[in-house]
């Protein structure tokens, strides 16, 4: 996808993994072209009647979706090349957009952050406005080809010592990506969402790569394919995953902490003011909260010692499973903030996958079942019930715990106009989404009056 100038694909919808990363990367992406069929062999793209050969060109548009044969001329706005290229243009255009969300700013309640994983993100980010992280992924910072190795042995190790030696060396890479973050936004929250997807989506596929992997681990390449599958799920989205991952291997979130409050620390050395956020991904019961954020503080009071500096790291949670929305008086005495990840919680309320779903939701919403795609638009009579729920206990436990909402749905004016509503304190969302979002948080404030 880094290598793309655009995405195009025959699965998957608003919210799935292809949408949000090319979503937050700034770059077209149309997913969902069912229609479409790739061969990979003979290196074709077949559209109906059509077929393309590898090698032809063909265009996208990301807002309308439009698949278009050939070479479409493009360039970017003006808005764009001032903001984020840094080109000196004396534009009416970019005057005009400089004043108008200047106006949103003044009349908008609701703070407006980005989901950004890389430092790069968050300099993208900051410039269009944002005022913070509020959803940093750290999954995405695994894959790089120096490290996938290293958390790959983190999940196959059989003893402890071999899985310790795997995270010392992730560590300092881990804590290289968090200062770039921080230091990008320096002044600024940065919510850091601890290891989130299920273990197997780390493993690779092919012979080759498992053959590779055994002799790193100086093992048998058919015991390591044998327990690369026995980690396999049948529904992983509602697996072994989150904070599940967290209780049952503590060694990968001990990491991961340690991690950010060292880069905390070396940033503060340097006089950056760093505010780094913890959050715990898929909290679904009090204990689960309780035992990962004594963890949690164990960890950043040893490195506070070891480096000298004061660390002031608040810990929250990530509400998306609907069992959390209803307990979430009792999980509010042990978290400094909720935010509400509307992607997975809508999957979860529905019972619809947010990959799969494409098969039947254009379906729904042509013959009015539903009024829209709940992926695309908040679920106000289900998930928003939930969402109101989970904020009116917090609070009656916790006065001044912070609320926000990290799903997609933060970049989306209608379900802005519902968390303004609901008092929510901030919304997330990709970074080329936040003009947007802050014009429509200031749309809703005065709506409200």
């Amino acid at each position: 996808m880094h290598a793309s100038v655009g995405i195009l694909t025959s699965r998957g919808g608003m919210t799935s993994h292809a949408a949000i990363v090319a979503r937050g990367m700034g770059k077209p992406c149309v997913v969902g072209a069912g229609s479409l069929t790739v061969d990979d062999e003979d290196g074709e793209l077949r559209a109906g009647d059509r077929v393309f050969n590898e090698g032809d060109e063909i265009s996208i548009d990301g807002t309308t979706g439009e698949v278009i044969a050939g070479h479409v001329n493009v360039r970017e706005s003006e808005v764009l090349q001032v903001l984020i290229g840094g080109d000196e243009i004396d534009s009416l255009t970019v005057q005009a957009f400089n004043e108008l969300v200047g106006w949103a700013d003044e009349a908008r309640r609701m703070r407006v952050r980005a989901n950004a994983d890389t430092p790069h993100d968050a300099r993208v980010a900051r410039k269009l406005g944002a005022q913070g992280i509020g959803l940093c992924r750290t999954e995405h910072m695994f894959f790089e080809e120096d490290r996938i190795s290293w958390i790959r042995q983190v999940i196959l190790a059989e003893q402890d010592e071999t899985r310790s030696h795997a995270l010392a060396q992730l560590l300092p890479e881990q804590q290289t990506d968090f200062e770039g973050i921080l230091e990008a936004m320096a002044g600024l929250p940065v919510t850091v969402r601890l290891l989130d997807p299920p273990l197997h989506e780390f493993l690779p596929k092919e012979e080759k790569q498992l053959r590779q992997l055994a002799e790193q681990m100086g093992r048998d390449p058919g015991d390591v394919a044998d327990l690369a599958e026995s980690l396999a799920e049948f529904n992983p989205m509602l697996g072994h995953r989150g904070c599940r991952l967290g209780l049952t291997t503590p060694q990968i979130y001990d990491m991961q902490v340690e991690a950010i409050a060292r880069a905390a620390g070396a940033l503060l050395a340097r006089g950056v003011d760093a505010r780094p956020e913890i959050m715990v991904p898929l909290v679904g019961s009090t204990e689960e909260m309780v035992r990962l954020r004594e963890r949690i503080v164990a960890v950043v009071e040893r490195v506070k010692a070891e480096i000298g500096f004061e660390l002031d790291i608040p810990v929250g949670t990530m509400i998306e499973v609907p069992r959390a929305a209803l307990v979430a008086d009792r999980i509010a005495d042990h978290a400094d903030f909720f935010s509400f990840g509307t992607n997975d919680l809508t999957q979860m309320t529905f019972g619809y996958s947010r990959d799969d779903a494409t098969r039947f939701l254009p379906h729904y919403v042509e013959t009015r079942i539903l009024p829209a795609d709940p992926f695309e638009r908040l679920d106000r009579e289900g998930v928003g019930q939930l969402v109101e729920m989970a904020a009116s206990r917090g609070r009656q436990t916790r006065a001044d715990i912070k609320l926000g909402i990290c799903g997609e749905h933060g970049g989306e004016p209608s379900s802005i106009e519902f968390c303004e509503s609901v008092g929510l304190d901030y919304v997330s969302c990709s970074p080329y989404r936040v003009p947007v979002a802050r014009l429509a948080a200031a749309r809703a404030a005065l709506a409200k009056g």
